[in-house]
């Protein structure tokens, strides 16, 4: 693991690299079902990688075959026991997840990689009396954000995530952690790590989300603009567009009623 260059938020799996004779490095999501990675090799799509350890350059590879494409397996061990498998031919989506012991590895899972310091709720956030005894909507870190299209109010959830379409190059959709400050994501496409993306659009009705006259409050790049739902109404909720920033906040109007929790912005 990688901790100097994140992947998604979360440090990466650090690799050597090896593709048609030509040798390099290549940092890998360690978010399970996200294909994002970066490299200081050009990959063609199509072609065989062979990864090894950069401790003991020992190559990583298995007798299982890919179910997809035929191209051999490469296995990731976990330390809360099991393994995960990837193929080793770049454009080739197949992977899989084998556990030990599921009951196990999940309780590993939620006390050992960032989210036992959260209280999780889906209860509407409660208010918080501040010292001028004015009362104020506060959200704390870790309560589930229930998030809607500003344009067709329809929910922006599925299956206990964020869902967003978006566009680099080509289309495909973006995963969000709908628990506010918990910042893990994947996505169906590669998205570079510090690069903005094109563009954000609502899955249902495939309006825009970005707004270029507001800049994000970190590192300028334009917003994306969802709504919320507060205990007490529906806000504009806005993210950076750019890959790996963290910032997020709410329109000028609504800071003095609500706060957001370890926000960036306060």
């Amino acid at each position: 693991m990688d901790s100097d260059h994140p992947i998604d938020n979360k440090p990466g799996i650090r690799l050597l690299l090896e593709m048609d004779g030509i040798e390099g490095e290549i940092v890998l999501s360690s978010i399970y079902g996200s294909y994002n990675f970066e490299s200081n090799m050009t990959i063609a799509s199509g072609n065989i990688a062979h990864f090894s350890c950069p401790h003991c350059k020992t190559e990583m590879i298995s007798e299982d075959e890919c179910l997809s494409c035929g191209s051999k397996m490469v296995p990731f061990y976990l330390d809360m026991g099991g393994k995960v498998s990837i193929c080793s031919r770049n454009g080739c989506k197949n992977h899989f997840v084998e556990f030990e012991d599921l009951s196990v590895a999940l309780q590993r899972l939620y006390q050992e990689y960032g989210y036992e310091d959260y209280a999780f709720s889906r209860e509407p956030a409660v208010p918080h009396v501040h010292e001028k005894q004015e009362v104020a909507e506060k959200i704390e870190s870790g309560t589930f954000l229930y998030t809607y299209c500003p344009h067709c109010f329809k929910s922006l959830l599925e299956n206990d995530q964020l869902k967003l379409k978006v566009a680099k190059g080509d289309t495909g959709y973006l995963l969000l952690s709908p628990y506010l400050n918990v910042f893990t994501s994947k996505s169906t496409i590669y998205l570079p790590e510090n690069q903005l993306i094109e563009d954000i659009m609502c899955w249902h009705c495939d309006k825009s989300l970005i707004l270029t006259e507001k800049k994000c409050g970190n590192c300028a790049s334009p917003v994306a603009r969802i709504a919320i739902s507060t205990r007490t109404k529906f806000t504009d909720f806005y993210i950076c567009t750019k890959k790996g920033c963290r910032w997020h906040g709410l329109k000028d109007e609504d800071m003095n009623e609500i706060r957001l929790d370890e926000s960036l912005e306060w």
